[in-house]
Formats: structure tokens, C-alpha cells, sequence
């Protein structure tokens, strides 16, 4: 819907110096609402995740000269309806609206350009610390704001949140424990690379067969490149659990049986890992028991906890995927 008229938005146009006028609708999100104009679109947050749009500024300013599809940031700053940003807009829509219409060999085109824009954000030069503030504080017992990418190093710290728990079940934590342990040395010299954090089809524009822009880098952070197949792998497998909107629908699982088979193809090494197996489980393990320990609905922390110990009888979502 046409939504140019709106108060907040022509404080925010106001607020970057941009002038209030031109077409704008309206499009809801999960923590905030995005209105997309010709040039530009506007997002207004609601403030639960800190500092997130000063992230995502510090992330594009990385991402500079580089060969990363990327939206341009204009301003971004805090005033009286909320933290916001602008950025400029993109050409096409999303992969996830894209998807369903598209034949095989436009959507093996599209991963392919994915693999591409992939490769060249994990080749962007990151500092080792970076991490989303709002992450940080999750992590140091702070409230849950968002999904939580996987962070080797906060693995054992998870185990501990997961131990304040009334629920917690003693016996398979003490389990969690040495589990992690024997695999945390995969990651001792690992190399970190900027990871987005959060990889599925909402976050990702095409339009034809071109990705034209990786979006929404709230949860980008320095980690193994293998966090970032983990998130992307889970969104094949799990698609609805990937909504672009808590009242959408994800895609349909059987339509992206052949996205890890096509983006093995277009960038090969980041499936080139030693125990890859092993290393996808770990960060798996780190997204389940970080649902465990900090989820604020007992139901979603239930069924994390199911997963953690499927996870540990050497199963979880990954046993289904082809690649």
C-alpha cells in the first residue's frame, strides 16, 4: 500500500536530509517496519535490538570497494519514533518472493550468483572482535532480541546459561559438555571471515538471475565460514521456521532440495572443510542450545532441547540434505 503520508516516515526522510516526498508502501518485518520508495527505503526499528542499525553502518563501511552486492548506506540515527536507517534501493525483489515463480534454471542461476556475492563477503578483510553489540549482551545474560548466529568461542558459556535453567535436564548437559569439547579443536587455527549471520531468502535481492544485494547485516560478525553454511543449510532444510514475517510462510522445503548441490558448485570451498560434518554440527549445536538457554518461550525452548539430543545420538536436519 501507498504509505508516503505517514508521520514517522516523513520525520525519518527529514531526519537524513532527504526531502519527504515520492512513493513509498509500506512493508512490515520481524523487528521493524521498512517503507520502499523509488530510491530509497526507510526502516524504523523498534528498538529491541541495541544498536543494531549502528552495525550494520560499520558492516557496509567494510564492505567498501568490494565486489560484496550491497545497498548503499545513506544515515541512520535515533529520534523520537525510534532507531531507523536509510538505505538506497536495490533493483528486484527478494530471492524468497522470486523463488516460487522461477523455473530450475533461474533459481540454479540465482544460487550461483549467490555463491559469487558469498565468496566475495567472506573475502572482506573483518575485524577478528566484531560482533553485534545486542549479541553481546545476550551473551553476557542479557535478554533474547533476535536469532542468535553461531559463536565457537561462547559454546561452554552456553552450557552454563543452559544450567540456569529450572528445566534443564543435568545428565545430558554434563553429555553437551564433553561433546563440545571434543570438537572445539576443529576450530583452533580456523580462520575468521565476515559471516552476514542470518543467510536465507529474505535477505538476499535478485532480480533475473543476478543477486543484486546481500541485505540486513544486523547479525554479521567475525566466525568460521562454516557458520554461514550452517544458517543457510538450516533454511534448506527448515524453511519454515524462515518466514519473512511472523504471519508469512517460508518456502516449500522441496524446492530448495537442489540449492546445496548448486552453491557446492559455485563456491566449492567453503564445503572444502576437514570434518565439515562435524564442524556443521557444532554450530548447530550452538543455535539449538542457545534457544535452550535464552529463548523467552518455554514451548521454543522445549523443542530446542529435543533437538540438542537428537543432536548428540548423531542426528539432526542435516542427515536429509544432498550436496
Amino acid at each position: 500500500m501507498s504509505d508516503e503520508a505517514d508521520p514517522r516516515l516523513r520525520r525519518t526522510l527529514a531526519a537524513a536530509g532527504l526531502p519527504p516526498t515520492g512513493r513509498y508502501l509500506l512493508k512490515a518485518g520481524w523487528v521493524s517496519r521498512a517503507w520502499v520508495g523509488d530510491e530509497y527505503v526507510v526502516r524504523l526499528s523498534d528498538g529491541r535490538i541495541r544498536d543494531a542499525y549502528d552495525h550494520e553502518a560499520r558492516v557496509v563501511d567494510l564492505l567498501g570497494g568490494s565486489a560484496v552486492p550491497h545497498a548503499r548506506h545513506i544515515a541512520h540515527g535515533d529520534g523520537p519514533d525510534g532507531p531507523w536507517s536509510v538505505s538506497e534501493r536495490l533493483p528486484g525483489r527478494t530471492l524468497h518472493d522470486a523463488w516460487p515463480s522461477a523455473d530450475p534454471s533461474l533459481r540454479r542461476a540465482m544460487i550461483e550468483s549467490l555463491g559469487a556475492a558469498l565468496r566475495a563477503l567472506h573475502g572482506v578483510p573483518v575485524p577478528d572482535d566484531l560482533m553485534p553489540p545486542w549479541l553481546a549482551d545476550a551473551l553476557n545474560g542479557g535478554s533474547w532480541p533476535a536469532y542468535h548466529p553461531p559463536v565457537v568461542h561462547a559454546m561452554l558459556q552456553l552450557v552454563e546459561d543452559a544450567r540456569r535453567s529450572p528445566t534443564h535436564d543435568p545428565r545430558l548437559l554434563a553429555d553437551v559438555a564433553d561433546w563440545i569439547g571434543e570438537r572445539l579443536p576443529l576450530f583452533t587455527a580456523e580462520h575468521h571471515v565476515l559471516v552476514h549471520g542470518d543467510l536465507h531468502g529474505s535477505n538476499v535481492m535478485v532480480d533475473g538471475d543476478r543477486v543484486t544485494g546481500i541485505i540486513d547485516f544486523a547479525e554479521a560478525l567475525a566466525q568460521p565460514a562454516t557458520a554461514e553454511l550452517d544458517t543457510i543449510l538450516r533454511w534448506c532444510a527448515r524453511p519454515s521456521e524462515f518466514p519473512p514475517t511472523p504471519d508469512a510462510r517460508g518456502l516449500d522445503g522441496p524446492s530448495l532440495a537442489e540449492v546445496p548441490g548448486w552453491l557446492h558448485g559455485a563456491y566449492p570451498e567453503l564445503f572444502e572443510r576437514e570434518h565439515l560434518r562435524e564442524r556443521l554440527d557444532v554450530h548447530d549445536l550452538f543455535v539449538e542450545l542457545a534457544i535452550a538457554a535464552h529463548h523467552p518461550d518455554p514451548e521454543v525452548r522445549d523443542v530446542a532441547w529435543g533437538r540438542v539430543a537428537h543432536l548428540l545420538s548423531g542426528h539432526n536436519h542435516l542427515d536429509g540434505l544432498v550436496w
